[in-house]
């Protein structure tokens, strides 16, 4: 990798050139994943073996509230049978609860217990916080560019990972 173009040392000031940034986003990811593995599981839900997978199911739910699974399988990209699986998971450990949908039998809507909401949304609030930090002071349009390059970026990383 060519560093050409090098302007600052690859911190703060004028903008990067391409390589400086992979080079500064190369060192600032795995400390911000580690940052985020630190982050410590609440007490109550300490012994119930909550997995990354989870997290993403769990923080839909809280900040979208209750829906279907196949509602939940579209926003993860994932097949419906595979949510119906943590679902289950989730609802056997008294995490989740599901119930009929009052206007379709055949539905079944899932949600947070009442009794799991309170530490679930203590252990996402970090993460919630920091990004709003983070984004505030972004444009609309700024902030639909960054997340759109995360998501190109990890799009990038699953290769052909999703064949």
């Amino acid at each position: 990798m060519s560093m050409e173009g090098r302007r600052d040392g690859g911190r703060g000031g004028s903008a990067p050139g391409v390589d400086d940034a992979i080079r500064e986003l190369l060192l600032l990811m795995p400390r911000m994943v580690g940052r985020a593995k630190r982050i410590p599981v609440p007490d109550e839900l300490q012994s119930l073996a909550l997995a990354p997978r989870h997290l993403s199911l769990l923080s839909y739910l809280l900040f979208d509230g209750p829906m279907a699974v196949n509602d939940l399988a579209a926003r993860l990209g994932v097949a419906p049978t595979t949510v119906s699986l943590m679902v289950g998971e989730l609802s056997r450990k008294g995490i989740l609860e599901r119930r009929e949908d009052d206007s379709d039998r055949r539905r079944r809507i899932v949600s947070i217990t009442d009794s799991k909401r309170p530490p679930i949304a203590d252990w996402l609030a970090r993460g919630a916080t920091a990004w709003r930090h983070a984004l505030a002071p972004l444009t609309p349009d700024q902030r639909r560019t960054f997340i759109d390059t995360l998501l190109a970026y990890e799009a990038g990383m699953a290769g052909d990972e999703d064949d």
